[in-house]
């Protein structure tokens, strides 16, 4: 290669031009991607990750736009609490185009006989439903036929929980209804709100007769508009006929969407899914740029007679660089290249395999913006890792070409390449803030992976100093291991640098995830309630108290006044005009859980200002939660306003209060003064705890008494919701950690690559060894030992960066208490193990299979 490259190189006054530059680049690639696998794996993986995550994105958000209309229900929606909308309202609706008016609720479902009951959640559907899309039933048959004649459509899951066959009836509330038909997907139950039962159908004049809307019940009454086509003018127009509309209604408490954005939640989980993919694909790449790192040093290292050629034809330093930089950058591009193809393709299989699961068809095209940034952030990387090692190039000199061996030159490049590499960094942290939302998600995460990867990087450079300190032992094996891990090419730096920060992150996510499950079911109070009693009228309070004594006695029974309001104004500043942090956006929008106290509630404590005397009768106030409070710029004597059953309320500020929500005591963000609400009408929110030691025959029965005593009555067993947030919570976590061992599978392949970088002087080693009498069990014995301190060291240092990592997202970012797992810590050392064993066993075997006369004779 030498000799070709003198030919080809003719050196120009002044320096080379670009076109012999070219040329010699050119002519070194002719050799393949000899030494470049890793280099472009590791690029491939991220942008893989980065342009995946991209492309799925803006599939399940076009698929989200494009089926807005019927995940809606229909072009525009008009939604509120417990009250119906009035004649002049509906006409105003009705002025609009199309409509359909449908009402939802929680309520029990029961037997005839009263032997079993379940938590159903009942739509009570118009003729005109659903506007858009269609209702599917199991088998034949027509959903507007089979709700019709007090007829109700069901989930399968509701007769397996009754143990009821379509035909049969079933009482919900005062009426007994016939189960016609079977539910197999509705058009609109993406934009309802997060069910806990079943689903159940039924005509409007069924519910009516089934007696549960009644003022107070909490009902959600939803009219959704088809408008005529030439009204259909895009985003901009269907925006401001809402607010239009909405003025012409004031004081409605009505909240609107439109089929562009038929659930800003899940808009908002999409957006961030999306941006927490993309930095696990950003950690990967970071991880993989050490592989790239790696590589490139080699690949100077492996050329250092082509330099030293080029040296003594009168190249200069810039020269050298140049020539490598384009062979660098061209393996670069295609390690770009491949990882946006698979990147393209992975949504696709995603697709296929699970997309008939998911809520929401997606919408498969190429997005170039996509693309464009998973590309960007591959370009960056491969400079950051790539300039680095490059310099030293430079500093190759002529007289290399009369030396028999040459060492690995290491010294620092010239400023302008350090110089690149600082502003290349900085234009990758400006880009992941920029793709992120929220921002300073990014600059944490990377400022995290740049500890991360620093602390790996000393501890490397330390292990190897300290290995070379250390005493001869006694056994050969031992002392072999320890010098292979001081040695100054050796493997020390390369795994535990890649392999302690993946570790760190899988610590990170499991530790983070066992806090969260903790805190959901693990945390809970020993005195928590057992039941949450929904729509309990006032009327029944006392008789309902009286029939649970007698059922279970010892049986603590509280209850709260239960309504539903939306937040309208905060100070003089109305809601939609607030830019509230992320963690409390959620108490700006839509309806939101009310009540009002003579008393401080239970499980919360008063921090700030004092509470009204039980006989005040003044001004409206309000009691708000004093962390909320804070991060919506409150204090004492601020107003708020709220809409409450079509009336605005205003209220100001009295006090607040700290609320300790684990104690899933009744509890509120905004608890007001009686005189505020106490003639609205509204019904009850209940808790029953059981004495401990309670037999479940004896639950079992309670429930079913109060059911048939109290028809309208719905029972939530609080084990039971729990329980089922931790199956939608224990699912979300496995993505996570999915998604995580990607950046574990960067540090994989940076890991194979140190092996394999280092296997030629392995296989020399084991040749010399094997010539002066070592046995291959010796051999394997010693490149073992040194794997085995490798992984323990990097294992160790990764769970307790690792924990770090995950002590600082969990009480400073969630607000959690932290708890630590030594069940992740043992995952965490079983991966660290397999992966040394896995790519170890396989490096050492190629070298115990090298035949001895090459390698002695090329020496």
């Amino acid at each position: 290669m030498t000799a070709a490259v003198a030919q080809t190189w003719r050196q120009p006054a002044g320096g080379a031009n670009w076109r012999t530059i070219l040329r010699i680049s050119l002519r070194e690639l002719r050799g393949g991607l000899k030494g470049f696998k890793i280099f472009i794996s590791c690029l491939a993986l991220g942008v893989m990750v980065i342009a995946a995550v991209g492309a799925l994105g803006d599939a399940l958000r076009a698929g989200f736009e494009r089926q807005g209309e019927m995940i809606l229900g229909g072009d525009l929606t008009f939604a509120r609490m417990h009250i119906r909308a009035t004649p002049e309202e509906l006409k105003v609706f009705e002025g609009l185009g199309q409509m359909s008016e449908t009402s939802t609720l929680r309520t029990m479902a029961r037997r005839l006989d009263a032997s079993e009951q379940a938590l159903v959640e009942l739509k009570g559907a118009d003729a005109a439903y659903p506007l858009a899309g269609t209702v599917q039933l199991e088998g034949a048959g027509d959903f507007k036929d089979a709700i019709s004649a007090g007829g109700a459509v069901a989930d399968p899951m509701l007769l397996e929980r009754l143990g009821l066959k379509p035909g049969e009836k079933m009482r919900i509330g005062e009426a007994e209804v016939e189960i016609t038909a079977l539910v197999k997907s509705e058009p609109d139950g993406v934009a309802d709100r997060l069910t806990y039962g079943p689903r159940v159908f039924v005509s409007a004049a069924t519910l009516e007769k089934t007696g549960l809307v009644k003022p107070g019940t909490l009902v959600k009454w939803r009219y959704a508009l088809k408008l005529p086509d030439a009204t259909l003018n895009g985003k901009a127009a269907l925006k401001a006929l809402r607010e239009e509309t909405l003025k012409k209604l004031p004081q409605s408490g009505f909240t609107s969407l439109d089929r562009h954005d038929p659930s800003p939640q899940i808009t908002r989980t999409l957006d961030r899914l999306r941006q927490f993919l993309i930095l696990i694909g950003l950690a990967s790449l970071l991880v993989g740029g050490v592989g790239v790192a790696n590589a490139v040093t080699t690949f100077i290292d492996q050329r250092v007679k082509v330099i030293a050629t080029l040296r003594s034809l009168g190249a200069s330093g810039r020269d050298i660089i140049s020539i490598f930089f384009v062979q660098i950058f061209a393996m670069a591009l295609i390690g770009i290249v491949i990882g946006l193809c698979l990147g393209i393709l992975v949504p696709s299989l995603i697709d296929k395999l699970y997309g008939a699961s998911l809520p929401i068809r997606a919408d498969f095209s190429v997005s170039p913006l996509s693309l464009f940034v998973a590309a960007i952030y591959g370009i960056l990387i491969a400079l950051i890792f790539a300039l680095w090692p490059l310099g030293q190039a430079e500093h190759v000199r002529a007289s290399v070409l009369f030396r028999d061996s040459v060492q690995p030159v290491r010294s620092w490049p010239r400023p302008a390449l350090i110089g690149a590499s600082v502003v290349t960094a900085a234009l990758l942290l400006a880009l992941a803030v920029f793709t992120s939302e929220p921002k300073m998600l990014a600059v944490y995460v990377t400022g995290g992976l740049a500890v991360m990867l620093a602390v790996f990087a000393a501890l490397g450079t330390a292990v190897t100093k300290l290995a070379r300190r250390m005493p001869r032992f006694r056994r050969p094996e031992i002392g072999i291991a320890v010098r292979n891990v001081g040695a100054p090419d050796g493997l020390t730096k390369s795994v535990v640098l890649s392999l302690g920060t993946g570790l760190s992150l899988l610590v990170a996510v499991a530790l983070a995830n066992v806090s969260m499950i903790s805190e959901l079911k693990g945390r809970l109070p020993d005195n928590s309630p057992d039941y949450f009693l929904l729509d309990v009228a006032k009327g029944d309070m006392k008789a309902l108290s009286v029939r649970i004594l007698s059922k279970a006695p010892g049986a603590k029974f509280t209850e709260a006044p239960m309504l539903r309001g939306r937040l309208v104004q905060v100070k003089d500043k109305p809601v939609e005009e607030i830019k509230a942090p992320p963690d409390v956006q959620w108490v700006l929008n839509g309806d939101r859980g009310l009540s009002y106290a003579n008393e401080v509630p239970e499980g919360s404590k008063l921090t700030e200002g004092s509470w009204w005397p039980a006989d005040y009768s003044g001004p409206p106030l309000v009691s708000f939660e004093g962390d909320i409070a804070k991060k919506l710029g409150l204090k004492i004597g601020d107003s708020v306003t709220v809409n409450i059953l079509g009336r605005d309320v205003e209220a100001k500020i009295s006090n607040m209060r700290e609320v300790k929500w684990e104690s899933l005591a009744i509890n509120f963000v905004m608890v007001f003064s009686p005189n505020t609400l106490q003639a609205a009408p509204h019904n009850l929110l209940a808790t029953i705890r059981l004495p401990k030691g309670t037999a479940q025959s004896t639950e079992v029965n309670l429930v079913r008494d109060l059911g048939q005593t109290f028809p309208t009555l719905s029972a939530i067993r609080v084990r039971d919701a729990i329980d089922q947030v931790n199956k939608i919570f224990g699912k979300i976590m496995i993505a996570v950690r999915v998604a995580s061992s990607v950046t574990l599978a960067a540090g994989a392949l940076v890991l194979a690559g140190a092996l394999a970088t280092a296997q030629r002087r392995r296989t020399l080693e084991a040749v010399v060894l094997k010539t002066l009498g070592a046995t291959r069990r010796q051999i394997l014995t010693s490149h073992a030992i040194e794997y085995a301190l490798l992984a323990f060291i990097a294992a160790l240092v990764a769970i307790l960066l690792g924990s770090v990592a995950a002590w600082i997202a969990v009480t400073k970012l969630m607000e959690l208490p932290f708890i630590f797992s030594l069940i992740a810590v043992l995952e965490t050392l079983g991966v660290a193990a397999a992966l040394i064993a896995l790519f170890g066993g396989l490096g050492t075997w190629a070298v115990l299979r090298a035949p001895s006369v090459p390698y002695l004779r090329s020496e």
